[in-house]
This record gives structure tokens, C-alpha cells and sequence, in this order.
């Protein structure tokens, strides 16, 4: 576990790095498409391949969630049924979902079945917040979307998400509330032609996370992301939104999330007040 609570000024030095996984791997097996009709054959394989049994199995799930196969909550097949689909062993398929819950792609509920994650679900909600109040009680957030403008991606940007500078690009800023306190300012780049149609009043209202919102309507799903994480000072527009003074010492973390086949969809840059929260990591 990593606990990030005093910081030293130096917006040089890298703190940590972090992250989240939920990767997809490359497609091996050359599976047909997974539909109801398990009556027409797999095609022949083009070339022998070297990759484990229950990874190529894997690897053509994951494909099937990423087309819309099974969308988020909802159920698939039971081990028994994949099996019998694929001429395989229960045990190769159990080994198959086994990596994919732990990834964060499917969820076993017991007595129930076994179910694509969603990020509707609450218990996902700290999966990608780690900030945590010194008192350790859990404090709901609150979302608090004030800008949303479609803006040409800069050098910096367009980096991070594969594009081309100049290429569209969805700006959001927002901060995020503890208990009415101002704790984060997030500045948000996505894909824009992802998220066709997002406005700033969509983003207003609501329980939902960022993450449920663009899952849910815009069948945009994060599966993984990577964080960069240093010691900042704050502007004086930070230090305006956050309540501290210009100078005062910051969390700087740059989150890359990626959807399936390991695409990035956002990159953003978020200030962090460790005033009374601090960052954690559970690590093993």
C-alpha cells in the first residue's frame, strides 16, 4: 500500500507511476464472430500459433465485448456453454474468465453467473480515485462540471491520445467535491469523435461518474489506465478553484485511460489538494 501525504515542491520529480490493468492482448486465434447461432464452424486457422489455449479463448472474448457482444452488466454464456462452443475443457475456459475478473473486464457473482463489468456499478467508483481523507471514512464526491468546449489538440494532447495536433478535441474542466470541499481540478481531453454530442449539460446532474456517463451513453467503456503522479505548485487559477494559496504545494496526476484494443480515449491532468486526503495504492 502506498500513501502519498507530505510533498516536496519540485515539479520535476516524478513521485510515483501507477497502473491500472484491464489490458486487451493481441488477437491470436481467428475466431468467427460470437453470435447465437453456434451451428456454423470456426474457421481454419491461417498459421500454428504458440499462444496458450485458454489465452486464445481470452483474447476472442475480449473481442466479443469490444464489438457488442455482451454489453456492460450483462451476463455470458456459462463456463459449460463456452466450452462446448470451443471444443475445450471447462477448466480452459475457467482460466480464460479467471484473468478477465481479475483485469476488471468480468465480474463473478455468486450463484448468479458471470457478468461484463460496468462502471454503473458503485463498487467500481474508487477503482480510479484513490484519494482517501486522513480520517479514512469514505466520502461520496461530487462531480462538478464548469467548462465543456471542442478545441484543435495540442502538440501535448494529441500525444497522449495517438492523434494529430489540430485534431479535435473535447476540453472539460471540473472539479471534484468532498463533503462541498473543492479537492480536484481535473482538466479533461477526449477523443472527440468519440463523444459526439457531449455538452456541458450533459455532464451536469446526476450520480453518475464521468466513467458511467461516457460507458452508458456513448458505449465508451475504460478498461485500463496509467498515471503519472508529481509534486506541483499552484497556479494562481488553481489556487483560486481549491481554496489555497498560489505557491502551495499540489498532487499533480496525469491519467491516460485507454478503452479495448489498448486505444486511448482521455488524457487528463488533475490537481490534487492533500490538505486532508492523501493518495492510496494498494500494492500485491
Amino acid at each position: 500500500m502506498l500513501e502519498v501525504r507530505r510533498l516536496c515542491v519540485n515539479s520535476s520529480y516524478v513521485l510515483y507511476k501507477t497502473t491500472f490493468r484491464g489490458r486487451s492482448a493481441g488477437n491470436v486465434l481467428k475466431f468467427a464472430s460470437m453470435t447465437r447461432d453456434v451451428s456454423r464452424p470456426a474457421p481454419r486457422l491461417s498459421s500454428p500459433t504458440f499462444s496458450p489455449l485458454y489465452r486464445q479463448i481470452k483474447d476472442f472474448l475480449i473481442r466479443s465485448l469490444e464489438q457488442g457482444e455482451w454489453g456492460p452488466g450483462d451476463s455470458i454464456p456459462s463456463e459449460g456453454e463456452l466450452a462446448a462452443r470451443f471444443n475445450v475443457s471447462q477448466g480452459t475456459v475457467r482460466k480464460a474468465i479467471d484473468e478477465m475478473a481479475a483485469e476488471n473486464l468480468l465480474v463473478r457473482r455468486q450463484g448468479k453467473g458471470t457478468f461484463v463489468a460496468t462502471h454503473s456499478d458503485p463498487r467500481s467508483f474508487y477503482r480510479f480515485l484513490r484519494l482517501v481523507p486522513d480520517d479514512g471514512k469514505a466520502t461520496h464526491a461530487v462531480s462538478d462540471p464548469f467548462f465543456c468546449e471542442t478545441i484543435a489538440a495540442t502538440p501535448e494532447v494529441a500525444m497522449a491520445l495517438g492523434l494529430q495536433p489540430g485534431d479535435s478535441v473535447l476540453h472539460v474542466k471540473r472539479l471534484l467535491r468532498f463533503n462541498g470541499e473543492p479537492v480536484v481540478f481535473d482538466q479533461i481531453y477526449l477523443v472527440a469523435e468519440l463523444f459526439g454530442g457531449l455538452a456541458l449539460e450533459g455532464l451536469r446532474g446526476g450520480e453518475r461518474s464521468l466513467y458511467s456517463l461516457f460507458e452508458g451513453d456513448f458505449g465508451v467503456r475504460m478498461i485500463h489506465a496509467e498515471e503519472h503522479l508529481r509534486a506541483v505548485s499552484a497556479d494562481v487559477q488553481s489556487a483560486e478553484l481549491l481554496g489555497v494559496q498560489k505557491g502551495d504545494p499540489l498532487l499533480l496526476v496525469e491519467r491516460t485511460a485507454y478503452t479495448y484494443g489498448n486505444k486511448p480515449v482521455e488524457w487528463r491532468r488533475g490537481l490534487y489538494c492533500t490538505r486532508r486526503h492523501y493518495y492510496r495504492n494498494d500494492l500485491g
